[in-house]
């Protein structure tokens, strides 16, 4: 198992390109199979998550090809539908979260689905019943096998439904849509998500041939068509990377720029830096983060204490939450992280009470955070990264910390962040991977 040593206190100073979005190219990956024609995809992190799915893809029978640094070519032409039906198959899907979004293409294509339940970060509860029960109101019919712990959904043929979602989840809005595009009809889809990376999901299905009206707003039309074929996408800039780096320039006191980074896609997460007294300004489409010895969190008109909360989209993403709760321990004034979607993930906030930040989690979704407005560093410790999102926080804490600090389980952090301590020892940075 590896970890990273971090040596803390080192000032930032230089350029960072952000990597393609994590949460859209898993999406864009499963969409390939909705088509025999080939799909070239450009953008592509190389990341643990998307390196697995990709290679999950290989297995199940797509022709896939590096043709660039960070571009690949699929062509699902010949698919083995039996190893869809293997215990290897099922295994691999257990451990990959992503592998939940291949439902809606298999079977809308081929008329089965088979997916034991996926993997990921242990954040908690992340239920797949709006999936489910979105491909039901297509005319899936659906069984859980307990013992196996195997979904099975199939369909002689979907047709288009008027379905509201009991909650705007950005992963079954985009299964549902998937599903969808070759179902017999017209499809309404209420209450789905309209997240960036949702958005090109859906414009990048519209270029191979699908008819979705309604892209960036909670109320999507769908009429189904015969068949797709192939395209070319490029992925976005990921915003949690963006959101991360500006947490690091202001935790380290550094002076960056983060370049290209879809600034009109990045909705409030610059607005949300800023009422923790954080510069920054745009650029064309970069960011500057100039160096700040101190920011002040701002407090809401009335002077009560401000509140942070996550809420679907154009809200706050919650992937950006334990970011924001670290860079706020070294802020001037109090805030209160409201972590509403999963219930799990401010358990982390031990490990910075440990380092010398002063937090209280009221439970397992708020924590007040006092700041310490650089009066004192926080200290450097052991640490063990719990989710991809708590392990970049965690490295931003021990960059800003007083001595060296070491983080285990770093695989987690690997999942979402392509080469970070390359990439951020090159403006800086002193990070070792043991």
């Amino acid at each position: 198992m590896a970890s990273f040593v971090i040596e803390g206190g080192h000032r930032l100073n230089g350029e960072i390109h952000p990597q393609g979005a994590k949460n859209e190219v898993l999406q864009i990956i499963c969409a390939t199979l909705l088509t025999k024609e080939e799909v070239t995809v450009n953008h592509i992190p190389d990341i643990l998550d998307v390196n697995n799915l990709i290679q999950l893809m290989r297995e199940m029978g797509v022709d896939v090809a590096k043709t660039g640094v960070d571009s690949y070519t699929f062509k699902a032409e010949n698919i083995d539908l039996a190893y869809l039906e293997s215990e290897e198959f099922l295994k691999k899907c257990s451990s990959l979260r992503g592998s939940v979004m291949l439902i809606g293409p298999m079977v809308a294509r081929f008329g089965k689905a088979l997916i034991s339940k996926p993997g990921g970060d242990k954040i908690g509860r992340r239920r797949l019943d709006t999936h489910l029960v979105g491909i039901q109101n297509l005319g899936a019919d659906f069984r859980y096998d307990e013992e196996r712990g195997v979904y099975e959904i199939t369909a002689e043929k979907l047709r288009g439904a008027y379905m509201l979602l009991d909650e705007a989840s950005v992963t079954g809005t985009a299964n549902i849509v998937m599903a969808a595009v070759l179902a017999k009809g017209t499809t309404t889809i209420y209450n789905a998500a309209c997240e960036p990376y949702l958005q090109q999901l859906c414009r990048m299905l519209n270029r191979m041939g699908a008819k979705i009206s309604g892209i960036a707003s909670n109320l999507l039309t769908i009429e189904g068509v015969e068949e797709l074929h192939g395209t070319e996408h490029r992925v976005l800039p990921d915003m949690i990377e963006v959101g991360s780096f500006i947490g690091m320039a202001a935790m380290t006191g550094s002076e960056i720029t983060i370049k290209n980074v879809s600034y009109e896609n990045l909705g409030i997460i610059p607005e949300s830096f800023r009422r923790l007294g954080i510069k920054l300004e745009q650029r064309g489409d970069d960011i500057y983060v100039p160096a700040q010895d101190s920011y002040q969190i701002e407090s809401f008109i009335d002077g009560s204490i401000m509140t942070i909360a996550d809420a679907p989209w154009p809200g706050l993403t919650p992937d950006l939450l334990s970011v924001m709760l670290v860079v706020a321990t070294q802020a001037k004034g109090s805030v209160l992280i409201h972590q509403k979607m999963f219930e799990s993930r401010l358990f982390f906030v031990d490990k910075l009470i440990d380092m010398g930040a002063q937090i209280i989690l009221c439970d397992p979704h708020r924590a007040v955070v006092i700041g310490h407005n650089h009066g004192f560093r926080l200290r450097g410790a052991r640490l063990t990264s719990p989710d991809i999102r708590a392990g970049i926080a965690l490295l931003i804490a021990a960059m800003s910390a007083e001595g060296t600090s070491t983080i285990s389980n770093i695989e987690q952090i690997d999942r979402g962040y392509q080469n970070i301590e390359g990439r951020l020892n090159a403006i800086g940075a002193r990070i070792t991977r043991i």
